[in-house]
């Protein structure tokens, strides 16, 4: 008769994402070919979960032990009143996508506006004293914002379709952080013009351009661009959108979503193994899908 011995088998330490739906993730190949490089026995999973059973899969990380989770659409917000503590970015946002299980201790990070940092440091844009426009007012906008507030930018500005949610997050945030100066803006035209003309930095946090609608022409109108600008777009698919194409046409410097995604999901993965993420094995593995 075989004997396995069980005593000696490397324990897999699960790590995964929950989010409804999740299908169309590249977590999974970035973090796993991760795990590979460093030789670490973790393996990363999709959990599909309805908000409906939001509670009891948080409870199934403490029950099956899991070492930690991300989690995306529709659950950064609706997650905290069932972790034991949050971080303070975390609180500040409102959203968390990390949660770390410490020995049944479940903590929430938010590391969505310090990846969104990294992925400006590393393009030798440094956010201190600059001026800044963001459009969009969600979750994204949330995180980059707030994150953006804390890194000491000089003005923040804030424009979206709905003008309300772009009130109702510049006034969340005013609160609490007390910027130099943070604004409102009406998603018109001449408005828009003025505020770009004295702007360092625009980040689009829209889906304005996310594949399959890659052609569909950016929010501002690509003529306000000028060449003393740093622009952003959160999309990663395609690298490069309609948005980034007008910018570099109009001697601007880009910057894609990608690097927001691979650092985001670098510091979760250092969060749960306290080990530095191999983040160009990371961004390799996203671009042979992308």
């Amino acid at each position: 008769m075989l004997k396995i011995p069980i005593d000696n088998l490397p324990k897999t330490e699960i790590v995964g994402l929950l989010g409804y739906p999740v299908e169309h993730s590249f977590s999974p190949l970035m973090h796993n070919a991760a795990f590979k490089e460093l030789d670490l026995n973790y393996l990363y999973l999709l959990f599909e979960v309805l908000p409906k059973n939001l509670k009891a899969a948080i409870d199934g990380i403490r029950g099956l032990n899991l070492k930690g989770v991300n989690l995306t659409i529709p659950h950064k917000e609706k997650v905290i009143p069932y972790l034991d503590e949050i971080s303070k970015e975390a609180e500040l946002i409102g959203a968390v996508n990390t949660i770390k299980n410490d020995d049944g201790k479940l903590i929430g990070y938010n590391t969505d506006g310090k990846g969104f940092v990294k992925s400006l440091l590393e393009n030798d844009f440094y956010p201190q004293d600059k001026n800044v426009l963001v459009i969009g007012a969600g979750g994204a906008a949330r995180a980059v914002s707030f994150q953006l507030g804390l890194e000491g930018v000089n003005g923040l500005y804030i424009t979206n379709r709905t003008f309300e949610k772009a009130e109702v997050l510049v006034k969340e945030i005013d609160t609490k952080l007390h910027l130099k100066r943070i604004e409102s803006v009406p998603l018109e035209e001449q408005k828009l013009y003025n505020i770009i003309s004295k702007i360092d930095l625009i980040v689009d946090t829209t889906p304005i351009g996310m594949h399959p609608n890659h052609k569909v022409p950016p929010v501002i109108n690509p003529e306000m661009l000028h060449q003393e600008l740093t622009v952003v777009d959160l999309v990663y698919n395609p690298v490069e959108t309609t948005l980034l194409k007008a910018a570099r046409k109009a001697g601007a410097k880009v910057i894609s979503g990608l690097g927001m995604l691979i650092h985001q999901g670098a510091i979760a993965f250092e969060i749960w193994t306290g080990k530095t993420a191999p983040t160009e094995i990371m961004k390799k593995e996203f671009e042979k899908y992308s």
